[in-house]
């Protein structure tokens, strides 16, 4: 006599969810346990598991040949996220389970004893399925808290496998065993501090205050201690609060990276990420053997990824964040498939003038060579610090006994009205911020006519290029936005240029 058990689990590739059908088919013959439908290392490993698991939980392991498919075959799966399924579907083949679970997903590993352990990813993975129109999930104790941030769905969960049975009407005991806690993560909270802390530094206070506004990339080039850590580290603090959509995508990404606390709900204020310039390509833009995780720039999606002393950074480090600077994504190719992963966020760079730092001025206190200053800066490629919207200088503060700026939600005020006026004429687009609009969008739909005469004058002189000059008119816009104007005007153009190149182009 044989039987068919089925039931359903989710694949990730990357922050898509792909909803898997778990088939068990077992048959009266040679006991055997077959697992096929392209599964990586450690989920082969969950034949073990799963047997160990149905053991301790006081159900009898059907002397079968069990067929363990996962379809689609042709789809790569991965992790210990499978187990829970697998073990539903063998013992709804065996009989053992008669309750109809063929469109229930089930999202846990389970250990040896018995016990359901929570697994990365928990967020995307019920959102693929609730939107694959599967809204009952069963999942670990220590992931009901994360799994039931997404809308729709309907969760339940379980300490261990004999507890799942229960849920499905199966008359077992449960044995009174402690649910597996969910391990202390690393979760990255938001830098302290307020912008009145900065002292002096009005231009590159402004800098801050356009970059928050329009989304714009930001270079900021001084001495140490001139404060250009202290005011990239107060950027978050400007940006509003993230939005549902943006909420449920940067907390995705933070639940694949392990870095979520589900006890706060979803992640409302932008991320910050300040890698140190020693990182490898592979912990900024993701990677990894296997399946790739995301890096330190898709953990900044719709936030701040900081890069303190940037030509000290690997080139190649550097190089890779060309694509998302673009394009707003990551994509990241291993021989199994391709993962893509969310990273709109916004680059701070900030460097010194030259090696030894002291290039202010005359740098009359500079000991560096004119070549060793030229290979420093020159470690900032062209084709990087073009796509870098704001170019500004941090010049040694004079007096400690400046008057301090305006605090953090004062100038939070003036970036929220800001992007309000610019989500009304960006209306009916699927952009957001000024900094998303394409350069022929932004010259058919919003032209600056006649005021734009002074953007071509710096394309002429070769100042900017022609994406430098896209760039410069955003940054007008943005200007405008915070002025409260319709249109950018010729001061908002010569502050445009001003910012975007060092004040060399205004």
């Amino acid at each position: 006599m044989s039987g068919l058990g089925t039931t359903r689990a989710v694949a990730l590739l990357g922050m898509t969810g792909h909803v898997v059908e778990v088939q068990a088919h077992v048959a009266a013959s040679v006991p055997g346990f077959v697992l096929v439908g392209l599964p990586d290392t450690s989920l082969h490993e969950s034949r073990d598991r799963v047997r160990a698991a149905v053991a301790s939980s006081g159900v009898p392991w059907p002397q079968r040949k069990i067929t363990v498919n996962l379809s689609p075959a042709s789809l790569p799966k991965t992790g210990t996220g499978f187990d829970l399924a697998i073990a539903v579907a063998i013992l709804a083949g065996a009989g053992v389970v008669r309750a109809e679970v063929r469109e229930v997903v089930h999202l846990a590993e389970v250990g040896l004893d018995g016990r359901l352990h929570p697994v990365r990813g928990v967020l995307p993975a019920v959102a693929a399925a609730v939107r694959a129109g599967l809204p009952d999930v069963v999942v670990a104790s220590a992931d009901v808290e994360e799994a039931s941030l997404v809308p729709g769905a309907r969760v339940r969960g379980a300490a261990t496998l004999a507890g799942t049975l229960r849920l499905h009407g199966v008359d077992v005991e449960d044995e009174p065993t402690d649910p597996f806690r969910r391990p202390a993560v690393s979760v990255r909270h938001q830098p302290s501090g307020d912008l009145a802390d900065v002292v002096g530094q009005p231009e590159a206070r402004r800098a801050i205050e356009v970059a928050a506004a329009g989304g714009h990339h930001l270079l900021m080039v001084g001495p140490p201690g001139a404060g250009k850590t202290m005011l990239a580290s107060r950027l978050p603090g400007v940006l509003p609060d993230l939005d549902d959509e943006a909420a449920v995508e940067v907390t995705s990404v933070h639940s694949v990276a392990g870095t979520f606390d589900p006890g706060h709900g979803l992640l409302r204020r932008p991320p910050f990420e300040d890698p140190h310039h020693t990182a490898t390509p592979a912990s900024v833009v993701g990677g990894g053997a296997g399946v790739p995780r995301p890096g330190a720039a898709s953990r900044a999606h719709r936030g701040v990824l900081f890069m303190d002393e940037a030509p000290e950074f690997s080139p190649r480090v550097l190089q890779t964040l060309r694509q998302p600077l673009e394009q707003g994504e990551l994509v990241i190719h291993r021989a199994r498939g391709a993962s893509r992963f969310p990273a709109r966020f916004q680059l701070v760079l900030a460097a010194n003038p030259c090696p030894c730092g002291r290039r202010v001025g005359r740098g009359l206190d500079c000991t560096c060579r004119p070549l060793d200053v030229q290979r420093y800066i020159g470690r900032l490629s062209g084709p990087l610090l073009d796509r870098v919207d704001l170019q500004v200088d941090v010049l040694p503060v004079r007096r400690a006994t400046a008057s301090p700026g305006e605090s953090t939600a004062v100038v939070r005020a003036r970036v929220q009205e800001a992007r309000a006026a610019a989500r009304a004429r960006l209306a009916g687009t699927p952009w957001r911020t000024n900094v998303e609009v394409p350069g022929p969008a932004l010259r058919s739909r919003w032209p600056l006519g006649s005021r734009a005469a002074a953007v071509d004058r710096a394309v002429e002189r070769g100042t900017l290029s022609l994406r430098g000059a896209d760039r410069a008119t955003r940054i007008a816009w943005t200007l405008a936005d915070l002025a409260g104007r319709e249109a950018p005007g010729r001061d908002e153009i010569g502050e445009a240029l001003a910012l975007r190149t060092r004040g060399s182009g205004a």
